[in-house]
């Protein structure tokens, strides 16, 4: 039977930008496949009594933050523009990857999405923006329409109830044989656990 990894992300997390460059890469290299679950951390932040970015309500860890992803962009090789503001409204973003149900062309949205946004600095909340990233992926405008539909709605919600029962607090996220690992630099980790027996 083949091995997955889940990748969770936010399309509104940096750290979630870095991993969605290099997953694939990562996984293939060891025979795993990768699953791409957007959802929306807004409802979890809430649950923990947060209504905005921890990078935002912790000065401090967001000029870290910030300093990191230079530095990081940098060694790998990424264009990165701070997108203003932060954080992005993914609600459209996250319904339209949804909306894209074969995980390889999701997986194509996913990084043109993250590019625009991190590395160009765009606004994905713009509906023209978000139309551009369909076309970099290959795939129809006409999946715009989808963003309004209400089972792709119903989609995201579950999909974010169902982040809440796995544990998952933050992003990026992946989960190996139902064992959670947080952060980018928990990917590899997370993908040598999947190989176990």
């Amino acid at each position: 039977m083949a091995k997955t990894i889940q990748f969770w992300f936010e399309f509104a997390s940096t750290y979630s930008y870095l991993s969605a460059m290099r997953i694939e890469a990562a996984a293939q290299a060891k025979d795993i496949s990768v699953e791409w679950h957007p959802f929306l951390l807004g409802p979890i932040f809430a649950d923990q009594g947060w209504r905005n970015s921890p990078f935002n309500i912790y000065p401090a860890k967001g000029r870290y933050m910030w300093r990191d992803m230079e530095r990081l962009c940098a060694a790998r090789g990424l264009p990165f523009v701070r997108p203003d503001p932060f954080p992005q409204n993914s609600l459209n973003a996250a319904r339209l990857a949804l909306a894209i149900e074969d995980h390889m062309e999701r997986a194509v949205f996913v990084r043109a999405i993250y590019s625009a946004e991190f590395g160009a600095g765009q606004d994905i909340s713009d509906k023209s923006v978000l139309a551009a990233c369909l076309k970099a992926a290959g795939l129809s405008t006409s999946v715009m329409n989808r963003a309004q539909d209400p089972d792709v709605k119903k989609a995201l919600f579950e999909q974010s109830a169902r982040a809440r029962e796995l544990g998952l607090f933050g992003a990026p996220s992946f989960l190996a044989r139902e064992e959670l690992f947080w952060g980018d630099d928990r990917l590899d980790d997370a993908i040598d656990y999947a190989l176990a027996i």
